[in-house]
C-alpha cells in the first residue's frame, strides 16, 4: 500500500498510467465491452464499476488541456443525443475531480471501437450499466512538475 495512492489501482495500472505520454489515451470499459480483443494493453478490474475507475484514474492523470474532447463517450445507438446515467456519474466524476474541467463528448459506437483499438490501454471494469465506456486522453502536468 501506499499514501495517497486509491487502493483499486493495481501496480500494473499505475506502471500503464506512469507510461503513458501526453495525447495517450486510456479507455475504462464496462463488463460487456470487447476488451480482450481490442486491448494492446489490458488491465482487469472486474467487480469495480466504472465511475470509480474514472475516480481513481483521475485522482493521478491529468486530462489534456490542449483538444477540444479529452472525455469521450460511446453515444447511444439510434439516439446520440441521450446521455444515459453512467455517463452522467462520469460527468460528475470528471468535474469534482479532473484538474481541466471537461466535457464528455459522444462518439458513435464503431467509432468509439476504432479509437479505443488505438488506445494504449484498456481498464475492463465489472460494471453493468449500458454504454459504461469512457475514453480519456492524457495531459501534461504544468511546468515544474508535482508540488
Amino acid at each position: 500500500m501506499l499514501r495517497g495512492i486509491d487502493p483499486i489501482l493495481s501496480p500494473e495500472l499505475l506502471g500503464i498510467l506512469r507510461a503513458m505520454g501526453h495525447g495517450d489515451e486510456i479507455v475504462i470499459a464496462d463488463a460487456n465491452f470487447p476488451a480482450v480483443s481490442n486491448a494492446k494493453r489490458l488491465v482487469r478490474l472486474d467487480g469495480i464499476d466504472a465511475p470509480r475507475v474514472v475516480k481513481a484514474i483521475l485522482s493521478l492523470m491529468p486530462l489534456d488541456a490542449f483538444v477540444d474532447d479529452p472525455a469521450l463517450s460511446m453515444a447511444v445507438v439510434g439516439d446520440s443525443a441521450a446521455v444515459p446515467p453512467v455517463v452522467s456519474l462520469f460527468q460528475q466524476v470528471i468535474d469534482t475531480v479532473a484538474d481541466k474541467a471537461a466535457k464528455i463528448t459522444p462518439l458513435e459506437r464503431f467509432a468509439f471501437y476504432e479509437r479505443a483499438r488505438g488506445a494504449f490501454a484498456i481498464v475492463a471494469t465489472g460494471e453493468t450499466r449500458h454504454y459504461g465506456n469512457l475514453i480519456l486522453k492524457k495531459g501534461v502536468l504544468p511546468s515544474g512538475g508535482v508540488s
